[in-house]
């Protein structure tokens, strides 16, 4: 696996960072992420109120994660053929949406609907956003993806800790109050698609990255490795947020908030890993973070099962911010793989990241 793409040559053409548009995406995926969070943070809400079983939680899950992992390739392969400058602002749309379907449904079916349409706003989001990053990101490509990735990972942190001050305490319909998030994003969103057609209007790209001379098949192959990792270590990812929560309250007897707020130190982990993942990437070498970042959570998991709380808590924290810490740099090594298929890659790492 090479390291990185030999850099461009500099270029009159070539933009400069563009970082109100970077942090204004990274902002939106923020929001995004935190109204995704919304829905596992409030499973034990529902499974209260509806009397849902462990099994019909996993499928709301499913129906979230599965049309956000479906979709996200193919929304990514046609905007890439076809760009939509306004596709981020009717993604965040359906979330809005599946955010109202969650909190005024009145049966099992109608929560399913609401998770996965919010898969759905997930599913345009993340190709088409991760574009933009790359588009504003001038000679910066791991900067941009990083903070776009930052973005989201502390919308996971903050959204279980806004429903466990906001949700638990009022209730399931207070879920409507998240709205006025999407709300924001979705204005936003418009301007930046505004932004994103006059720079394809413009003819101005961020630096080219030179051709490789890997084969087609070392390409596929290398590929079809990194997005084995990103599976795996999502798997990982998924299976702890969305029980994490009642192996504490089962094993601790924490209180909902108070298993909230631990599910929120593993996130808020999570997000400095995105933070600290690229510069020690420069100082010791890409591989080296991926692979430090797959199996390095592997002494902490076995140690999970025989801690106390504040062990529980310390581990999931070392976990968090070693899992993290790779993500930025497979999809910016991938997209430089595949040249002028941005979209496509994005919603390729981005889909197996949820599915």
């Amino acid at each position: 696996m090479a390291e990185s793409a030999v850099p461009a040559p500099q270029s009159q053409a070539v933009i400069e960072t563009q970082y109100l548009v970077i942090l204004s995406i990274a902002a939106c995926h923020l929001i995004n992420d935190v109204m995704q969070s919304v829905l596992s943070a409030s499973y034990p809400l529902m499974q209260q109120e509806f009397g849902l079983s462990f099994s019909q939680i996993g499928l709301m899950t499913l129906a979230f994660m599965g049309t956000a992992s479906i979709l996200q390739p193919l929304v990514g392969m046609v905007t890439d053929r076809h760009p939509f400058a306004q596709s981020l602002t009717l993604g965040m749309g359906s979330t809005l949406l599946g955010l109202m379907m969650l909190a005024q449904a009145t049966s099992y079916p109608f929560l399913l609907l609401g998770a996965a349409l919010i898969g759905i706003g997930s599913a345009v989001f993340h190709p088409e956003a991760s574009r933009v990053a790359r588009a504003a990101a001038g000679r910066k490509f791991g900067t941009a993806q990083s903070f776009f990735q930052v973005g989201g990972n502390l919308g996971h942190a903050v959204g279980p800790l806004l429903v466990a001050f906001i949700v638990a305490p009022s209730g399931r319909g207070a879920i409507v109050w998240f709205a006025l998030f999407a709300l924001v994003g979705m204005a936003i969103l418009s301007q930046v698609g505004r932004w994103h057609a006059r720079h394809r209007k413009s003819g101005r790209k961020s630096v080219a990255i030179p051709p490789h001379d890997l084969t087609r098949r070392r390409v596929v192959l290398t590929i079809g490795l990194l997005a084995f990792l990103v599976f795996t270590k999502n798997i990982y990812s998924a299976s702890l947020g969305s029980y994490y929560t009642f192996f504490l309250i089962d094993r601790f007897q924490l209180t909902t908030q108070e298993a909230q707020m631990m599910l929120f130190l593993f996130l808020a982990a999570s997000a400095a890993g995105g933070v600290f993942g690229g510069p020690i990437g420069d100082r010791i070498g890409t591989r080296a973070v991926i692979w430090v970042s797959i199996l390095g959570v592997l002494p902490f998991t076995l140690a999970l099962p025989y801690a106390n709380l504040f062990w529980t808590g310390a581990l999931t924290v070392a976990i968090g911010l070693v899992m993290s810490s790779a993500f930025p740099a497979i999809l910016v090594f991938a997209q430089e793989l595949v040249p002028g298929r941005v979209g496509l890659i994005a919603g390729l790492f981005f889909g197996l990241s949820f599915g």
